[in-house]
């Protein structure tokens, strides 16, 4: 059901598994940092770019496999789409509680917004695949493009703030 996206899906594994990799650059060069501020930004920032690459990175991986049928594929989407939906309700409630850091419109649209629209989408794409309707594969690709512009845009808000921390130490 999903062929012809071979090509997208190892571009988005790729990038996502890149992606992962620089942000543990990242992070060492931050290394430095008071632990007590650090934990808070971790947690509420850190942790869920790397789960979203994370998830990019599996998901891509699932798709690649060769299932004797779409129902595995839709299953295993499926539940990556709610427990992501599920993680992006804590994550949000976790960056509420972080009072240094000043997010703005696009900030919230790009950490919450777009990762919990890419998750329904991705929860949408496995319903679709059960059901084998044409929009689909529309609907996992958009998934995994938008959590992976949004870990993106959280791996770069993540080095902006940890650039800007090592500044003031």
């Amino acid at each position: 059901m999903l062929h012809g996206l071979d090509s997208f899906i190892m571009m988005a594994g790729t990038a996502a598994a890149t992606m992962i990799g620089l942000l543990f650059v990242a992070i060492t060069v931050g290394s430095g940092m008071s632990t007590s501020r650090a934990v808070y930004g971790t947690h509420a920032f850190l942790t869920p770019t790397l789960v979203r690459f994370s998830g990019v990175l599996f998901e891509c991986m699932v798709v690649l496999f060769p299932w004797p049928s779409s129902w595995p594929l839709a299953i295993i989407l499926g539940l990556c789409g709610l427990t992501g939906l599920v993680y992006q309700i804590h994550v949000v409630l976790m960056q509420r509680k972080v009072d240094y850091a000043s997010l703005d419109w696009l900030d919230w649209t790009l950490f919450s917004v777009a990762p919990a629209f890419g998750n329904a989408s991705m929860i949408a794409g496995a319903a679709g695949l059960i059901a084998e309707k044409s929009f689909a594969p529309y609907a996992v690709a958009g998934a995994i493009t938008l959590l992976l512009f949004a870990g993106i845009y959280g791996a770069w808000d993540l080095t902006l703030w940890l650039a800007r921390a090592k500044d003031k130490t």
